[in-house]
C-alpha cells in the first residue's frame, strides 16, 4: 500500500468515522430524524474537503494497484467517502446529471475497472474484506447499531458461503455418494448458524438507529454520469450458489437471470467466477428427481433425499425469516412513518419501496418453493421428492 493509500485508509478509520458519528447524533436528536439538509453543515464541509485532499493525492499518484488488496482497499475507501457524501446530501442523483466530485469518480472508475467491479464500495468492503486493526473494523460511524449490523451480516455471509461450499462438494462426488451425508450435515449446520445470526440481529439491533443512521449510507449515488445502486447484503456468490445448487432458482429464469446479471459486478472477482461455474452445474434437485424412479427404495436414496429436503427446509426458513421479519421490521414498518417526499430514494437498490418489496417477495417464494401459479417455483418437484421419502 502506498503512502497516499495508507493515509487515506487512516483517515477513513478515524476522522471520517468521527465526523459521520457527530452528524448522526445531530440528525437523531431532531424531532424529524430524516431531516439532513441544513444540519451540521460545518462538519459536512470538513468531511468533504478533507476527503477530497486524500482523493486528489491518490488520483495524481496514478498507480493505485500494487496488487488486489491495495486497489480493492482504495475502491472501498473512495466508495465509502462518496457514500457518506450521498448520505449527507452533498450529492444526490435525483438532482444531478453527473457527480459533483469528478476526482473521486475518476479514482473509483480507475480502481473498479482494474478489478472488474462496479466503481463504488461493495458489501465485501464492510464484511469479508474488512480487515480489523486492533480489534476495530472499518465502518461509517462508531454507533453500536452499525457494528452489530456489520458483524451479524458478516457472520451470516460466512455461514452461507460454508453451506454453498458443502453443497459444491456434493456436486463433485455425486448426490448418490454414500459420504454425501457429511456435506449435507455441514450445510445444515451452516444454515442453522445463519438463522441464529438473524435472530440476534432482530433481538439486539435498534430499529430507529438502523433505519435513520445506518441504512442511509447504502443509498445509490453517481460515479461520473452513471448512477450505481447501493451495496446490498446479498452481494456475494454463496447465497446464489445455494439457490442454483439446490435447484430452487434457475439461471434461465428471466427474473432470476436478470438478478444475477445485476449483481455480478458488485461481487468480488472470485465470487463472480464461482457463480459463473455454478450456473453451468446441474442442480441436486434435478439429479435426485432423475434417480427417483429407479432408486427410490434404496438406502442411499432415502438417506440422501431426506438430507437434501432438510437442507431445503432450513434454507426456506432463512428466506422467510429474512423477508417476513428482518425486511419488514427494519425497513417496511419504519418507512410507513415517513412522508411521501422523505420516502423518495429510500432503498439501496433504487426502485420505490413497494416495487422492491414485490421483487423480494418473488425471490422469497422461489426459495421457499411456494405454491404459486404466476411464477415457476419448484413446489411440485419438491412435493414429489417428499412423497418418495419414507418416514
Amino acid at each position: 500500500m502506498s503512502n497516499n493509500a495508507e493515509a487515506f485508509e487512516h483517515w477513513i478509520r478515524t476522522s471520517f468515522v468521527q465526523m459521520n458519528t457527530e452528524l448522526e447524533e445531530l440528525y437523531f436528536a431532531q424531532e424529524d430524524r430524516a431531516r439532513v439538509m441544513g444540519v451540521g453543515d460545518r462538519i459536512k464541509y470538513a468531511l468533504r474537503d478533507e476527503g477530497q485532499a486524500y482523493v486528489t493525492a491518490l488520483r495524481a499518484e496514478g498507480n493505485t494497484g500494487e496488487g488486489f488488496d491495495s486497489a480493492f482497499g482504495v475502491l472501498g475507501n473512495v466508495g465509502m467517502y462518496l457514500g457518506a457524501l450521498r448520505r449527507h446530501e452533498l450529492t444526490n442523483p435525483a438532482r444531478e446529471e453527473r457527480s459533483p466530485f469528478p476526482e473521486a469518480s475518476s479514482l473509483a472508475v480507475h480502481c473498479g475497472a482494474s478489478l472488474g467491479m462496479a466503481p463504488r464500495f461493495a458489501t465485501a468492503h464492510l464484511t469479508l474484506h474488512n480487515r480489523a486493526r486492533g480489534g476495530l473494523r472499518k465502518s461509517f460511524t462508531s454507533l453500536a447499531a452499525e457494528f452489530l449490523f456489520i458483524d451479524e451480516n458478516t457472520r451470516g455471509i460466512l455461514s452461507l458461503q460454508a453451506a454453498a461450499q458443502a453443497l459444491t462438494s456434493i456436486v463433485h462426488i455425486g448426490v448418490s455418494s454414500p459420504v454425501a451425508d457429511v456435506m449435507f450435515e455441514a450445510a445444515k449446520h451452516s444454515l442453522r448458524e445463519v438463522l441464529q445470526s438473524n435472530r440476534r440481529m432482530m433481538q439486539h439491533l435498534d430499529v430507529d438507529r438502523f433505519f435513520y443512521c445506518v441504512r442511509p449510507y447504502y443509498k445509490p449515488y453517481r460515479v461520473g454520469r452513471q448512477e450505481y445502486r447501493g451495496a446490498n447484503a446479498g452481494d456475494f456468490s454463496g447465497i446464489n450458489e445455494l439457490d442454483l445448487l439446490l435447484g430452487l432458482c434457475r439461471a434461465n429464469d428471466p427474473y432470476y437471470g436478470q438478478l444475477l446479471v445485476d449483481k455480478m459486478l458488485f461481487m468480488l472477482p472470485g465470487d463472480q467466477a464461482r457463480l459463473k461455474d455454478c450456473m453451468a452445474r446441474r442442480s441436486l434437485l434435478d439429479e435426485l428427481l432423475e434417480l427417483l424412479d429407479p432408486h427410490r427404495d434404496t438406502q442411499w436414496f432415502q438417506r440422501n433425499a431426506r438430507a437434501f429436503l432438510e437442507v431445503c427446509e432450513l434454507f426456506a426458513q432463512m428466506a422467510a425469516q429474512h423477508h417476513d421479519e428482518l425486511v419488514r421490521r427494519f425497513i417496511e414498518l419504519p418507512a410507513m412513518k415517513l412522508g411521501e417526499e422523505q420516502s423518495q430514494g429510500l432503498t439501496a437498490s433504487g426502485p420505490p419501496l413497494p416495487v422492491l418489496l414485490r421483487s423480494l417477495e418473488v425471490l422469497r417464494d422461489l426459495r421457499v418453493a411456494a405454491d404459486r401459479s404466476d411464477i415457476a417455483t419448484r413446489h411440485r418437484d419438491l412435493a414429489r421428492l417428499r412423497a418418495a421419502v419414507v418416514g
